[in-house]
């Protein structure tokens, strides 16, 4: 067996050109992403309607507009282990049927407990699809550009959240706020049909974890033909080897303080998120905005994640972590400002918009360094926890702003408060970022044959 018939899968893929069978397993991983962001956003958008349609106030709101965030949480961390262990692609699918059919099931709901399990279902399969598109989408991408994929794919998470924004101010007028749902549970229902015909298994996790030479080079085929000269196929990387999997991986010396800080990092950014995208319709409108002017100016906000495209690249040429603390500390900087100017609807629309930009990139770019981190072995389980824990940042967000109004916080004051949030994530990826060396003098390599 000659030395050229040996082939490392991630050498392999840094070799070839990013292709058209990369470009599809983009496409579908983007659609999931961007179907996560309007699902996730849809009841913040819904929510003056259901306030005004079942006579509630609005500390009702609190638990059904946080519901789905419970499950986002506990989705992603039930799944990232499972990931690890089971798979990506079965579990992606598996997720995007659940979180359809139960966002369907919520249109049809007419009381606000059923409406608020449904929410939580929701989420459970919105948690796992998450964290699995973003490992797999990682796993097919070349080193090179890892970072501007990935924030190029999670770019469809804050463009979903504004397109639900943009219809719903449109449809509800027209078709009322369960036409909102309805559109959320039948788009990821025919995505599944794809899904199952399409969708590949990640090679990476195929060589980690020993399964059939010819399945590995069935879809690295689909990469480059090269693939098919192949006799073996090795996985080696450039990481601390634990001799672990999944949460060993995660929670082990070498990663644990670059863990918990990605994890303070995105639970602050979804303080933020969330507290900004559930509440902004509702708090423009008590500061004497038109209930539509309110709904178009808040989905401003998650429009700007398009930023992250042009992060990813700065990611991939310079140092990633300081590119995104920065992201997060001009974000600290301009949500405080959105506080200052509700009586200038000129100003606030250009604020809202910059504020969404710098917000929406840096969130945007933890998942690239998050997959950057981990190594395969626990790559599943380390983007999906940081998913997980950070989703309860989104609802804290949801309470935090809850409470301010119920101590008749002014919107300055709410936002000023908002605000620290995005100072906590800096200094967390500072720490990161100075814990980094002890990591990168721990590295080995791990060689995984399949045969």
């Amino acid at each position: 067996m000659s030395q050229h018939s040996v082939v490392n899968v991630q050498t392999f893929i840094n070799e070839q050109p990013f292709g058209k069978f990369q470009w599809l397993v983009f496409s579908m991983c983007f659609v999931i992403v961007l179907l996560d962001g309007f699902d996730t956003a849809s009841i913040g958008f819904i929510a003056p309607s259901l306030l005004a349609e079942w006579h509630l106030g609005k500390p009702e709101l609190a638990p059904v507009l946080s519901a789905a965030l419970f499950g986002l949480a506990f989705g992603s961390l039930a799944a990232g282990p499972l990931s690890d262990r089971l798979g990506r692609r079965g579990l992606l699918l598996g997720a995007v049927i659940l979180f359809g059919t139960a966002c369907l099931g919520s249109a049809f709901t007419v009381t606000l407990n059923t409406l608020t399990v449904l929410r939580f279902v929701t989420g459970l399969g919105l948690g796992a699809a998450m964290p699995n598109a973003v490992t797999l989408m990682s796993e097919f991408c070349p080193d090179r550009r890892r970072s501007t994929v990935i924030n190029l794919m999670f770019c469809g998470f804050p463009l979903g959240a504004a397109c639900g924004g943009f219809l719903a101010a449109w449809m509800i007028p027209h078709f009322g706020w369960r036409s909102v749902l309805i559109l959320g549970g039948v788009t990821p229902l025919l995505l599944a049909v794809l899904l199952a015909a399409k969708m590949p298994e990640s090679v990476r996790f195929m060589v980690a974890n020993v399964k059939p030479h010819a399945l590995v080079q069935q879809t690295l085929a689909r990469v480059s033909r090269a693939a098919l000269d192949a006799e073996r196929f090795v996985l080696s990387e450039n990481a601390p080897d634990t001799g672990r999997r999944g949460l060993g991986v995660v929670l082990s010396k070498s990663y644990i303080v670059g863990s918990v800080m990605l994890w303070v990092a995105y639970f602050m950014g979804l303080v933020i998120f969330y507290a900004s995208i559930n509440w902004m319709p509702l708090l423009l409108k008590d500061a004497g905005l038109a209930p539509k002017s309110a709904t178009l100016i808040s989905a401003l906000f998650p429009l700007g994640g398009v930023g992250a495209v042009l992060c990813g690249a700065l990611m991939d040429r310079l140092n990633a972590n300081r590119v995104v603390a920065i992201c997060y500390a001009l974000t600290a900087v301009s949500v405080y400002a959105i506080g200052q100017l509700a009586g200038n609807v000129g100003a606030l629309v250009l604020v809202v918009f910059l504020a969404g930009i710098l917000m929406n990139t840096a969130q945007s770019s933890l998942p690239a360094l998050a997959a950057a981190l981990y190594p395969t072995a626990g790559r599943g389980t380390g983007v999906a926890w940081m998913l997980g824990i950070g989703r309860f940042g989104g609802i804290a967000g949801s309470f935090l702003v809850a409470e301010l109004t119920r101590r008749h916080f002014g919107f300055a004051d709410v936002f000023s408060t908002v605000a620290i949030a995005g100072v906590i994530a800096c200094i967390a990826l500072a720490i990161k970022q100075m814990a980094a060396p002890r990591a990168a003098a721990a590295a080995g390599t791990i060689e995984t044959v399949g045969h």
